[in-house]
């Protein structure tokens, strides 16, 4: 290839695709220009690189394209924007969508946790079905209030948030199949009522809320907000109303999976109030009064600013750009 000649015979071109992929604003036209003059300009880059290597008239086609390239896709935004819009409209919104159904969970877990308590405590052959007498003492008087500082602060701190967190995540990625959800709620529901009827038993069923208080109001509510998040996200192919299921589907999973995110900072926050809070030798009214804020500044978020997120137009899926135009059909 005589690198010159051809430079010369098509430096016209590749002069105006410059100049097109500058303009602030473009008519349908020049739109259309500007694509043709993409196309074979890239085409006729490939020439050169193919034959020449690099070479300037080259590296100048290759700045002019990438210009051309962002006119159609777009420069990303700012990533400081990006997460600023995800906690301030997104994630909001996705939480204020789910707020019925959480409270759902909640009563659900709470019902099903207090029939398990009254059930073991008041039949003798359920208790002992447990476990050995000594056993079930010595966790009752023991081991229940020795679990919170058996290990460091930031050990224990860091295991309950991996442990906590990863159920929330199972939760919403396993919601779609419908019997996760369920099995997750029993299972945590069953498991509180049985503990809560074992420290009744040994008269210490007022350490069992006394521990439970100072990090279990936020580390249960996110529980319920996963798990909420993950049975809507089954419901919306169920039910998915005007939508196709599909559509419903990729919408409401896009929207609800950003939850992960709300969850998992929540649990960070329970865990650390669990693994430095709960056992420290303060006041109760103090470390409980811990808690109750950190759940009252979540559920704020989730009613007050998803109230205004929805309001402004926000279901907590990603934008039309980010998640791809949807296919003009007739009606």
């Amino acid at each position: 290839m005589d690198l010159d000649a051809y430079s010369a015979a098509h430096r016209a071109d590749w002069d105006r695709l410059a100049q097109v992929a500058k303009q602030r604003h473009l008519d349908g036209a020049e739109a259309d220009e500007l694509i043709e003059l993409y196309q074979s300009g890239a085409t006729q880059l490939s020439a050169m690189k193919t034959t020449v290597g690099e070479s300037v008239p080259a590296t100048r086609l290759s700045l002019a394209l990438s210009r051309a390239r962002l006119r159609f896709t777009g420069a990303p935004s700012n990533p400081l924007e990006q997460v600023t819009r995800f906690f301030a409209l997104q994630l909001p919104a996705a939480l204020y969508r789910i707020r019925w159904a959480t409270l759902a969970v909640a009563f659900a877990t709470v019902a099903i946790a207090a029939a398990f308590a009254v059930w073991v405590a008041n039949d003798p052959a359920v208790f002992a079905s447990l476990g050995p007498e000594a056993t079930l003492r010595r966790y009752a008087e023991q081991e229940f209030v020795a679990y919170y500082s058996n290990n460091s602060e930031a050990a224990f701190a860091g295991q309950v948030w991996t442990n906590n967190a990863w159920i929330a995540a199972q939760c919403i990625m396993f919601g779609i199949v419908g019997v996760w959800v369920p099995y997750v709620i029993f299972s945590n529901a069953q498991g509180l009522g049985i503990t809560a009827a074992i420290m009744d038993h040994y008269d210490r069923l007022d350490h069992f809320f006394l521990y439970i208080a100072p990090h279990g109001q936020l580390e249960l509510y996110a529980i319920f907000l996963a798990a909420a998040a993950g049975l809507l996200i089954f419901w919306s192919w169920v039910a998915p109303g005007g939508r196709t299921r599909a559509q419903a589907l990729a919408e409401d999973g896009r929207a609800f999976f950003t939850i992960v995110v709300g969850t998992a900072l929540a649990l960070l926050i329970s865990g650390v109030i669990e693994g430095y809070v709960t056992r420290q030798d303060w006041p109760w009214a103090i470390k409980i009064g811990i808690g109750t804020v950190a759940l009252l500044a979540v559920v704020g978020y989730q009613w007050g600013v998803g109230r205004r997120a929805v309001r402004a137009g926000e279901t907590g899926d990603l934008t039309e750009f980010e998640s791809g135009s949807r296919e003009i059909v007739s009606a």
